[in-house]
């Protein structure tokens, strides 16, 4: 059998978001779970049985303080159909297998529960993934994985349907941060525990000459008119429906009770039957 291949440094990740949670710094996580919120409200469904999936999961407890809160380790720990709302909060971009995590978090609901999942897209921090490479061949002479791998939406969107989800929903919202220096913006990464885990990244110190080029190239190509350094978050979210006979379902060829030229106030014609164009 095919082993997944590893991408994430788990303990790593775990020392990451343990630091944060000494210093965090989470006003993009508390905006996002401004965003989670207002798309609750739109559902008029009231939810009893909630879990919070995810790592540094402050924010989104307080949207949903009720919640249970489980680990996004590779086997999660969620009994099938106990619950009503999955919420997978910033961390299925750290996942090896983003499809099992999807799979595992369908089965934790009951027949029409409601998965919602946010996390980093693919155009997240490109400023800083551009800068950092061609700093590093620069001082380094070659490339090591800094920045986790994202991916584009096009992609996410059909997670859901694989993982069997009803309903699959996927968009993307982005937001553009201002920093003064680059020290700001690994400052912000660290204390939301989002600095480098990734298995195959360099182990040894990085020379402070390789920032120092890093910030130069990011001022030169990615500052603003006030001389600010713009980072660009991406998040998607994904919205999903355990599957029941409930929900809807798409009509059957041929069997519309309507015509379409009804509904439009339009009359009807054969195939072939076009008026002549009049003669001038």
């Amino acid at each position: 059998m095919t082993q997944t291949p590893r991408l994430t440094d788990r303990p790593a990740l775990t020392l990451h978001r343990t630091r944060a949670q000494r210093r965090p710094e989470l006003f993009l996580l508390r905006d996002v779970a401004a965003d989670l919120e207002e798309r609750l409200s739109e559902i008029k469904k009231p939810f009893t049985k909630p879990v919070i999936v995810g790592g540094l999961t402050a924010p989104f407890e307080e949207l949903l303080p009720d919640a249970v809160v489980a680990p996004d380790s590779e086997a999660l720990t969620l009994d099938p159909s106990a619950h009503d709302l999955v919420l997978h909060a910033m961390a299925l971009h750290w996942a090896d297998d983003p499809v099992g995590q999807l799979v595992q978090s369908r089965l934790a609901l009951e027949p029409d529960g409601l998965f919602l999942a946010v996390f980093f897209g693919g155009q997240t921090l490109n400023e800083l993934r551009s800068v950092l490479a061609e700093a590093e061949t620069r001082v380094m002479g070659g490339l090591s994985p800094r920045i986790l791998p994202m991916g584009d939406l096009r992609d996410l969107g059909g997670l859901l349907q694989r993982a069997g989800f009803a309903l699959p929903v996927a968009d993307s919202r982005t937001i553009t941060v201002r920093y003064r220096r680059l020290a700001d913006l690994v400052r912000d990464l660290r204390g939301m525990g989002e600095t480098n885990a990734l298995v195959n990244r360099h182990r040894r110190p990085t020379p402070r000459r390789l920032f120092e080029v890093a910030e130069n190239l990011y001022k030169k190509h990615f500052s603003d008119s006030e001389g600010y350094l713009t980072a660009t978050f991406e998040f998607v979210f994904l919205t999903g429906w355990a599957p029941d006979e409930s929900q809807q379902k798409p009509l059957r060829p041929g069997s519309a009770t309507a015509r379409l030229a009804d509904a439009l106030g339009t009359k009807e014609r054969p195939t072939g039957d076009h008026t002549a164009p009049s003669k001038s």
